[in-house]
């Protein structure tokens, strides 16, 4: 079974956003992005080549977030305001 990894999208701005993931389900319909309740996406480990060629189309920059869920707050509370492009 392929391992899941949690990943941002980050757009230029809202319409690339969104155009990331017209794209992503034109290109790839039986690959669903899952929406995690931070904002994040879950994804398969081995869609992130797939993913990144998309973001590439689309103006956008996958980020894979930290596996450790108190390092992913930490860099949070460092960095006010990181989800703007």
């Amino acid at each position: 079974m392929a391992r899941q990894i949690k990943i941002a999208i980050q757009g230029r701005d809202d319409f690339w956003a969104r155009a990331f993931h017209v794209e992503w389900e034109d290109q790839f319909p039986e690959r669903k992005l899952l929406k995690a309740s931070d904002g994040h996406f879950i994804a398969q480990e081995d869609w992130l080549a797939d993913l990144e060629q998309v973001a590439g189309q689309t103006f956008c920059k996958i980020i894979r977030a930290p596996e450790n869920p108190r390092r992913r707050a930490w860099i949070n509370s460092l960095i006010p305001n990181r989800n703007k492009y």
